[in-house]
């Protein structure tokens, strides 16, 4: 079994505290309310014992991503794009209903990069992130260095993608990433593949 350590979510956390009676090293007891992963001996006592689910074990090597084909990143990214426009057309709704929705996309976009291996801390695709920040982006590059430093990667970075291709719908403007099949539909207005054309970078 991998090793473990304890992590809290602040924004679950409910201050009910039981945690800081049960951690046997005083881990889960510090100022920024950050367990010390330093102290944590990945017992579990503080993730049994909290009562608003705020506190996860998560090991402390991450598995390595699992390789997935060409195509299946490809609808990856589309759904991920769909997500994120689902959202953005829910923010400019009124009421609860809209600001659910808008989360709601926002967690499933989130969790559809994790599937294409983008938000795994230990992954090659985190890595050629970091390193393209630090090259390219001055008011991250310490950041960025920090994190290449600090994390333990456990895949080498990707060789340079492919530019994905782009069409833009030209009755409604919806923006399709990836091939373009000959049986497409807009999810927007429902217009065929014909009505759509290549936009170039």
């Amino acid at each position: 079994m991998a090793e473990l350590f304890a992590v809290r979510n602040l924004r679950l956390c409910t201050k009910d505290c039981l945690c800081l009676y049960v951690c046997p090293t005083g881990a889960t007891d510090t100022e920024n309310s950050i367990i010390d992963r330093e102290k944590c001996i990945g017992c579990g006592r503080c993730a049994a014992a909290c009562p608003s689910g705020a506190i996860s074990m998560v090991p402390k090597e991450m598995p390595p991503q699992q390789p997935k084909s060409d195509q299946v990143i490809d609808a990856l990214r589309v759904l991920i794009q769909s997500k994120n426009q689902a959202e953005l057309v829910a923010s400019q709704l009124p009421g609860p209903l809209a600001e659910a929705i808008r989360r709601s996309c926002r967690l499933m976009a989130e969790d559809l990069c994790r599937e294409a291996g983008y938000m795994l801390p230990q992954s090659g695709n985190t890595r050629a992130l970091l390193e393209h920040l630090s090259a390219t982006e001055a008011c991250a590059k310490e950041l960025a260095d920090s994190l290449l430093s600090s994390l333990s990667f456990n895949e080498p970075a990707p060789a340079a993608a492919a530019p994905v291709e782009k069409w833009r719908c030209t009755v409604c403007g919806y923006l399709h990433e990836g091939p373009l099949p000959d049986d497409f539909h807009c999810p927007r207005c429902g217009q065929p593949a014909s009505v759509f054309v290549r936009v170039e970078e």
